[in-house]
């Protein structure tokens, strides 16, 4: 270990001695007396160690030997990851105090899970993989779990302890699978053993190793512990599987094809394109029948990893880009989704049933109206941001010639946008019932707003994301 390796890991390093920091300090001071306090300063060490990726520039660089990678895609992953869960802390902390669950453990949980969704998108050997991949994993089980009194809770984080476990071990198959027939755990070296053509056993290994991921994004047929756990879990917690968890298994999957198997992509290309297409028609039609928003919103989450999918199986540069822009456009949606219903109550109390809205636009307008353009935008009506991040993931099908792919896409596109019009149904011409509290702390309602407005001022020019998304994919894919 030299200082070079040290500089490299040093955001990873830096927020991972904070959690420790964190969890003395709570510890010695009476435990959740500074929940509050810690909360806001994960918060903002998250956020500011956001910034800082986002404004530093620089090429590729590597430590410990390869299997930490630091590059243009990495820091575009770290930058979506450390925001988007600062974000969902600051939504979650006024709900989580209300309630009576803001344990000093929770912001620290998640600190830890970003540093393994950090060390993911760094990955550039199995074992730092999975080591970043389980960092990750362990951290989810238990704030899903967070709620012990909760039988719904606890069976929630039971259902996705045992799933993912199963996930882990079919990824450590794949792993060994590899390691047996390639010789190494490394990228380099996978992409080596695979020039002259992968042996049968090790695209064996590669087919593990991609359903153990995709497990961790809920596409399908491994998506059946997502509608439980999303709506067994907190809300808040709900919030967070929907968001940073996503992107980094999505950016894990990308790092593992496109370096370690870029030999063989007509091999993978065929297995996620098949992934893709039966992930976004079980998230569209599945969702139909929801009454629960936040069981609809895991269908919604299937459906949308299957778009993202799609620009990873066209094999593409520009696949990759277009699957940088739409996860970035698909966590902002999701973060303003989930600040309204974190705020869905009725005396008191959460509410999770989407007939609970009905004629909700009569007492709160403005509300109402920011709900409306992120259900649009996430149905991917144009010309919301959400259309054009479809956009471009059909496109990079297009030009992969998976016509089929893209063709499926816009039919699954319609076919879900049923339930989000289905929700605006209910808040502008639903019938007259018990009205929601409508209560909303300034966070969650700065979010919701601020989201609504980024889906329609980002159509000028997507903030240029396209452009960071660009660099991000010709790092990892020259």
């Amino acid at each position: 270990m030299t200082q070079t390796d040290l500089s490299v890991i040093l955001p990873e390093i830096l927020l991972a001695v904070f959690a420790m920091a964190a969890l003395l300090g709570a510890v010695y001071s009476g435990k959740d007396k500074l929940a509050t306090l810690i909360t806001w300063a994960t918060v903002v060490v998250m956020a500011v160690l956001g910034v800082w990726l986002a404004l530093s520039r620089g090429g590729a660089e590597t430590a410990f030997h390869g299997m930490f990678i630091d590059d243009a895609f990495a820091r575009y992953g770290k930058v979506t990851i450390l925001l988007s869960a600062a974000a969902v802390l600051a939504i979650s902390e006024s709900y989580m105090t209300r309630r009576g669950l803001l344990r000093f453990e929770y912001p620290i949980l998640v600190a830890l899970a970003a540093v393994g969704m950090m060390m993911m998108v760094s990955a550039g050997d199995l074992m730092s993989l999975y080591m970043g991949l389980e960092l990750q994993s362990l951290s989810l089980y238990v704030v899903t779990s967070i709620r012990r009194d909760s039988e719904r809770s606890t069976e929630a984080g039971l259902k996705y302890f045992v799933l993912g476990a199963l996930a882990s071990g079919m990824l450590l198959y794949g792993a060994s699978l590899c390691y047996g027939f390639a010789g190494t755990t490394s990228f380099e070296g996978i992409v080596a053993a695979t020039a002259e053509g992968a042996p049968i056993g090790l695209l064996f290994g590669l087919v593990f190793l991609i359903t153990g991921l995709a497990f961790k994004v809920s596409a399908v047929p491994f998506h059946m512990w997502t509608p439980d756990v999303y709506e067994g879990a907190p809300t808040p917690v709900t919030a967070f599987l929907a968001t940073a968890p996503k992107v980094a298994a999505m950016l894990l999957l990308a790092r593992l094809m496109q370096d370690a198997f870029s030999q063989v992509v007509a091999d993978w290309s065929q297995v996620l394109a098949l992934i893709s297409v039966l992930s976004m028609f079980l998230g569209a039609i599945a969702g139909i029948g929801q009454t629960n928003i936040k069981r609809l919103m895991a269908y919604s989450s299937i459906s949308h990893m299957g778009f993202a999918m799609m620009g990873l199986a066209a094999g593409t540069q520009t696949g990759v880009q277009a699957m940088l822009v739409y996860m970035t456009i698909y966590v902002t949606m999701n973060i303003g989704t989930f600040a309204f219903i974190l705020s869905m109550s009725r005396d008191g109390q959460p509410v999770t049933e989407i007939a609970s809205l009905n004629m909700f636009s009569k007492r709160e307008p403005l509300k109402a109206l920011a709900m409306l353009v992120l259900l649009f935008s996430l149905a991917g009506v144009p010309p919301l941001v959400g259309f054009f991040g479809k956009w471009w993931v059909l496109k990079a099908a297009v030009d992969a010639n998976l016509f089929w792919l893209a063709v499926g896409g816009v039919v699954a596109s319609v076919i879900g946008a049923f339930y989000y019009l289905r929700i605006v149904y209910y808040m502008y011409f639903g019938d007259e019932g018990d009205a929601l509290d409508g209560t909303m702390t300034p966070v969650p309602w700065l979010a919701l707003m601020g989201s609504a407005l980024l889906m329609l001022v980002g159509v000028v020019n997507l903030f240029g994301i396209e452009g960071m998304a660009a660099a991000a994919a010709a790092a990892l894919v020259p």
